[in-house]
């Protein structure tokens, strides 16, 4: 007699086996918490900066610390998802904008030397929207980038230049996402969906922060000139809403050429109403959205924490204030990384397209320069 099985009731049901993910230019570890928290299992990290490493071991777990390039590509086997965020200074606004030019800016062909190896089942970029109009010598990077991940490793690739609020980051922070997947049937599915009902306001962002909380009580000195100026600054405002008069004369030859200048927008304290602008590494008090709401300082390391959307209890490392400060403004918020580990699933899992959500906000016809409370959301159905 044939007995089929079937599972009891009181069977405990299979542990679904984590998807696995290696992790290049890792940083802080922003996106690989991300991935964490979405049930994945980061087998292999790598990053140049000590202090970075420090960090990361301290929250997450394993890491190599040392220069990819003289890095062996780790013996993984059946290879979900390979992430990079390769360094985005060359490429930045905020940057010299050497791109290839610069060291850095050649560090995206490890990531090839990484998938020829690895073969992940899909491959993950993120960085500044500069990167799509880096011209190489063989024409535009993004193209010469997707040209490879499709041609030589065959990938369908897709990108988007996204605002993370809108999706959830109390932070106008714009950038590029590409993923690159083997099976093109899912290509329209593996972006995440908008989030439309989270108050993202400084004041919500901020609330519940004490000096208990860890990095809270670390806070970059300012010279007295910034410190000056930043008390005059009021609520909402920038430079610009001081009178011509007090400003110091460096400032007065910005103010009669702004075009010359680029309009920039420095010693910007946003009002408790609005969402931050985007926190970058270069943390200094003349830079635009530093300045805390209502008191005479710049954000705490755990403030901007906050902003980044990086939970309490993590714990940032490192020699310096500075050095924190930085770790936290090149990561990647930890939230939008979780959004897309999840979107990924269904493509690694191979769920049925037709499964996915129907009611699903087309990001692609939002305006990324404007938070998502001041556009009309059309629906589309998938």
């Amino acid at each position: 007699m044939i007995i089929e099985s079937r599972p009891g009731k009181n069977m405990a049901p299979q542990k679904e086996k984590k998807l696995t993910v290696v992790s290049m230019f890792s940083g802080c570890g922003g996106v690989d918490l991300g991935f964490t928290q979405a049930g994945y299992d980061v087998v292999w990290a790598n990053d140049f900066n000590e202090d970075a490493c420090e960090t990361y071991r301290h929250n997450i777990g394993d890491i190599i610390h040392g220069d990819v390039t003289q890095l062996d590509v780790p013996d993984v086997k059946d290879l979900d998802v390979l992430t990079a965020g390769f360094p985005c200074q060359p490429f930045s606004n905020a940057g010299s904008r050497k791109g290839t030019n610069d060291p850095r800016g050649q560090l995206y062909q490890q990531t090839f030397k990484f998938i020829e190896k690895l073969d992940p089942k899909v491959v993950v970029f993120e960085n500044v929207r500069g990167i799509l109009s880096t011209e190489t010598e063989n024409g535009k990077l993004i193209d010469e980038i997707i040209d490879t991940l499709a041609n030589k490793y065959g990938y369908h690739v897709s990108y988007r230049l996204m605002n993370f609020s809108h999706f959830g980051v109390p932070q106008n922070r714009i950038r590029v996402i590409l993923i690159a997947i083997k099976n093109k049937n899912y290509i329209d599915h593996i972006f995440p969906e908008v989030t439309e009902d989270k108050d993202l306001s400084l004041k919500a962002t901020l609330k519940g922060v004490t000096a208990k909380l860890p990095n809270q009580n670390e806070l970059m000195r300012l010279n007295p000139q910034a410190l000056h100026y930043g008390s005059m600054i009021p609520e909402g405002g920038s430079w610009k809403d001081l009178d011509y008069d007090v400003l110091p004369d460096r400032w007065k030859k910005i103010h009669d050429n702004m075009a010359k200048y680029h309009y920039p927008n420095f010693f910007r304290r946003y009002a408790r109403n609005e969402i931050q602008g985007t926190i970058t590494a270069a943390f200094k008090p003349e830079n635009a959205g530093v300045w805390h709401p209502t008191k005479d300082r710049i954000y705490s390391v755990r403030e901007i924490a906050r902003i980044q959307t990086f939970p309490d209890d993590f714990v940032f490392k490192g020699r310096t204030i500075k050095s924190k400060y930085q770790q936290i403004g090149n990561a990647v918020p930890p939230l939008m990384a979780k959004q897309v580990a999840e979107q990924l699933k269904h493509y690694i899992h191979q769920t049925e397209v037709s499964t996915l959500s129907r009611d699903k906000v087309e990001s692609t016809a939002l305006n990324v320069n404007q938070p998502i409370h001041k556009q009309k959301v059309s629906i589309r159905l998938c």
